[in-house]
């Protein structure tokens, strides 16, 4: 896991969320994801603990922000999804940094599968995001 880096180049990471979220997130209308894109440099990743991966180019291609004992963001540049490296960041955070917690979109089922697969379970839901968007969000802790 070596290859796991601590990253602040919120500018790269910023087009890997977007990527992704373009190829995972086709519940989300156009205008909420401008107006995640306008936090996601300013708020909430300066908010957590960033660690990327590189992928063969030495391009940023999947990153994690940590806060405390939960991930709060996991996202993989659609390239390289299924790739594994979203899994080495799971289990990085899970083996050296804590993490037992996550929260996940209702909507996103392939993410939550991938969680579940990985040792977490549903504790709770809530209806709406953490900006009141209406996202259900499903809370899954270890």
């Amino acid at each position: 896991m070596n290859d796991i880096e601590r990253c602040h180049d919120y500018a790269a990471l910023t087009k890997v969320w977007l990527a992704s979220v373009r190829a995972t997130h086709d519940f989300l209308a156009e205008k909420d994801i401008e107006f995640y894109i306008q936090r996601i440099p300013y708020d909430y990743m300066p908010a957590v603990e960033l660690y990327a991966i590189r992928d063969d180019k030495g391009e940023w291609c999947s990153f994690i922000g940590i806060w405390d004992d939960m991930i709060e963001m996991l996202f993989s540049h659609p390239d390289v999804i299924g790739k594994g490296y979203g899994y080495r960041l799971l289990r990085f955070a899970v083996e050296h940094k804590g993490v037992s917690k996550v929260d996940v979109n209702e909507q996103n089922q392939r993410a939550l599968g991938f969680y579940q697969k990985h040792g977490f379970r549903v504790t709770g839901r809530d209806a709406f995001d953490r900006e009141w968007m209406p996202y259900p969000i499903l809370h899954l802790e270890r």
